[in-house]
Formats: C-alpha cells, sequence, structure tokens
C-alpha cells in the first residue's frame, strides 16, 4: 500500500503530524504576510528583527524558507544600481528576481539549517524506535495468547481422553492382577480386613489408590472418577494419573468417610468455562432443569446408590470468625436436633422448593463448586440417598 504524502507551500512531508505542524506555519506565514503587505523597508526590517529575534515560532523548514523571502526582499529594497529601479511587484522585476544569481547563504543560516535538520532526524528515530516496541510488544502478547490457547486446548484435549479412558477401563471386565489378593483401600480402627470393592471399580482402583467412587449426571458432562487424600488441596490441580492439570479432579472431602458412613459426603470440583468438572453443575439454578434432572448417580467403590436432589442454594467460603451456617462443615450430624437445624438451614437458602425432605438416619451428599456472582462464592446442590445396591 502507498505511503500518504502531504505538500504544503511546495515542501512534501511524510506524516499527518509533520503536515498539521506544517499547515500551522503556513497560517502564521500568511498572517505576516498580510501585515508587511506593500513591502514596505520598516515593515520588512522589523519583521525580519522579530523572526530572528525569535517572537514566531515555526515548526517546520517553512519558516526558514519565509525567513529567506523577506530577508531576499530586504535586499531588493536595499539594493542600488545604475538605472531606474523596478517595482518588486512588476513583470520586469519579477524576470530579474527569477534571473538574479544563486543567493549567498550566511554561515549563521547553515547552522540553523543543519541543527534543525538533526533535531528532525533525531524525532524521526525516536518516532521509529517507540513504533519498533510496540509492534514488539504486540507480537509479544499475540505470542503469550497462542501458546496459553494451545496449553489450555492440550489439557482440555487430554482430560477429555483420560476420562473417556477410564470410562471405557470401568466397563471392562476385571484384570486378572485385580484379584490376585483382596484390594484394600480403608480399615477401621486397626482391623486388616477391608470391605470387597465393587468389580467395575477394581481396574481403576489398581491404577490409582485413592479411588473413591464415581458420579454421574445425566444430560451433563458430569461422569467423572472421584477422589480422596488426606490433603484438599491436591487434586485441584491433578488428575487421577497424577500429572499436573488444571482442570482438577472431583474430590471427596477428607473428613468425609464411606465406610462409617459420615452423614454427610462432600464432593468438590472447578467449575470450568467449558463445562468440565462441575462446569454444568450451575443448570440446576433453574427448576425446570431440577424437574427433568431430579437424581445423580453416585457410587463409592463400595456400594452403588442413587440420589435425589433436595436443595440448590449458593453460599461463599466464609472466615472462620464469621458465625454463619457453614455447609462444608457439616459432615456428621451427632444428635437429630443438629441434623434437623442444618436442614433447616439449607432449605432457607435454597432457590426453589424441591418438595423433597430428609430425616435423621438419612445419608446426603453435597456437590459443591465455585460460583463467580460475589468473592469466595459457592454453588452448591444437596441431594438424598433414595436406593443402594452393595
Amino acid at each position: 500500500m502507498a505511503q500518504k504524502t502531504y505538500i504544503v507551500e511546495g515542501r512534501q512531508f511524510r506524516t499527518e503530524a509533520d503536515y498539521r505542524r506544517a499547515v500551522h506555519d503556513r497560517e502564521l506565514i500568511e498572517r505576516l504576510r498580510r501585515e508587511a503587505a506593500g513591502h514596505d523597508k520598516k515593515k520588512l526590517e522589523q519583521l525580519y528583527s522579530d523572526i530572528r529575534n525569535g517572537k514566531y515560532k515555526f515548526l517546520t523548514l517553512l519558516g526558514q524558507d519565509f525567513t529567506d523571502e523577506v530577508e531576499e526582499l530586504l535586499r531588493k529594497k536595499t539594493a542600488k544600481g545604475g538605472g531606474q529601479r523596478k517595482s518588486a511587484g512588476s513583470k520586469e522585476g519579477r524576470r530579474e528576481g527569477k534571473k538574479s544569481g544563486p543567493k549567498i547563504i550566511t554561515k549563521k543560516e547553515t547552522k540553523n539549517e543543519q541543527k534543525l535538520e538533526a533535531f528532525v532526524q533525531e524525532e524521526l528515530k525516536k518516532r521509529e524506535k517507540r513504533r519498533r516496541l510496540m509492534i514488539a510488544g504486540c507480537l509479544a502478547v499475540a505470542v503469550g495468547c497462542i501458546g496459553y490457547f494451545c496449553m489450555y486446548s492440550y489439557y482440555d484435549y487430554r482430560a477429555r481422553a483420560t476420562y473417556s479412558e477410564l470410562s471405557a477401563l470401568k466397563e471392562k471386565p476385571v484384570l486378572a492382577s485385580a484379584n490376585e489378593s483382596p484390594v484394600i483401600h480403608y480399615t477401621l480402627d486397626g482391623e486388616t480386613e477391608a470391605r470387597e470393592v465393587l468389580d467395575e471399580y477394581k481396574n481403576l482402583l489398581n491404577k490409582n489408590k485413592r479411588l473413591i467412587g464415581w458420579i454421574k449426571i445425566d444430560d451433563t458432562s458430569i461422569d467423572y472418577p472421584v477422589m480422596q487424600t488426606s490433603d484438599n488441596e491436591y487434586y485441584l490441580d491433578h488428575n487421577i494419573n497424577q500429572e499436573y492439570d488444571k482442570n482438577g479432579s472431583i474430590f471427596m472431602d477428607k473428613d468425609c468417610d464411606v465406610l462409617k458412613p459420615s452423614t454427610n459426603l462432600i464432593l468438590y470440583g472447578h467449575h470450568m468455562k467449558n463445562g468440565q468438572m462441575f462446569g454444568d453443575l450451575d443448570l440446576y439454578s433453574s427448576e425446570e432443569y431440577f424437574k427433568e434432572h431430579r437424581y445423580i448417580q453416585f457410587d463409592t467403590i463400595y456400594e452403588k446408590g442413587t440420589w435425589e436432589v433436595m436443595y440448590v442454594f449458593r453460599s461463599r467460603v466464609y472466615s472462620e470468625e464469621e458465625i454463619v451456617f457453614k455447609y462444608y462443615q457439616f459432615i456428621d450430624a451427632l444428635s437429630e436436633q443438629e441434623f434437623n437445624s442444618n436442614m433447616q438451614e439449607m432449605a432457607a437458602m435454597s432457590l426453589y422448593d424441591t418438595g423433597v425432605t430428609a430425616q435423621y438416619g438419612d445419608r446426603l451428599l453435597t456437590l459443591s463448586t465455585c460460583d463467580y456472582q460475589e468473592a469466595d462464592g459457592r454453588f452448591v446442590v444437596v441431594a438424598k440417598k433414595v436406593s443402594e445396591e452393595g
């Protein structure tokens, strides 16, 4: 694409900024010409003196051209010679001006021109440097964005491939190696005899001993193994293969026990924008969605189970000093009164009435994910167990 050029008073300017400066000089020059109309010698001498003394600030070489013009007019006014003086405005005078010899340039004028040219060149160099820095910055940002997109795509692809493989592994017959000795996951108070693991989870348990179950909600991407370890932070950024993964994994609170079992089993998962992990959990904010998806399938490695959604609410992580109901601390109810109190708290927070209630002795399942409507917000779905198969 051809670069646009700007011409003022016969001079060419490269940039729009230089052009605007030239237009400024031209307007000033035109005003000074009008004020010195008639080429009166005294006016010209005063104008020349004012220009030399810096009264008028020119921004481009048009100022030097005008200075030369005034100087030439003064020279003609003071020139002496035989014969009749020709009017500067006459046709013959103009012809004579054109035929006159080369203009004499003083050392001072040459020095000023050199300074101005050096200044212009320095400004151009600075602009070019800024332009290159800006281009380099934009390229760095672009490379960073592309890198992040590639990394994001890689983790997304790897996560989908991993969980697809795990789902297939769950359906496969139990490997011979899984039956060579009893699978021990938890023991109770020093007892060495472990509870029998369901066949469909034996292969997966051999892959990772921290497996504790599997959760599935129809018509969503939620169809994942559930992990548990003594550190609630670990599975925030690791997958079942112990690899770093920004998606993390679905995991059970470290204080929950599937063998006692605990009154309330709490599962955590990231709210991923691509729908992975618990990214689809907030679909339950719609009562219509709840009516079509009342049940959640959650199996521990020891027993299968179906759970009916009971409460849906928003909450947040509170400080230790705040005296308020903290759903994430409700794991075991030591009395019927404590159980009923917790049920009342959750019912009051629920976004709508599901018509489902629980009694002391019922087993509960709580699914928790991030909610971005407030700082440290959480979106929570609580369900009760309605059927099981050991």
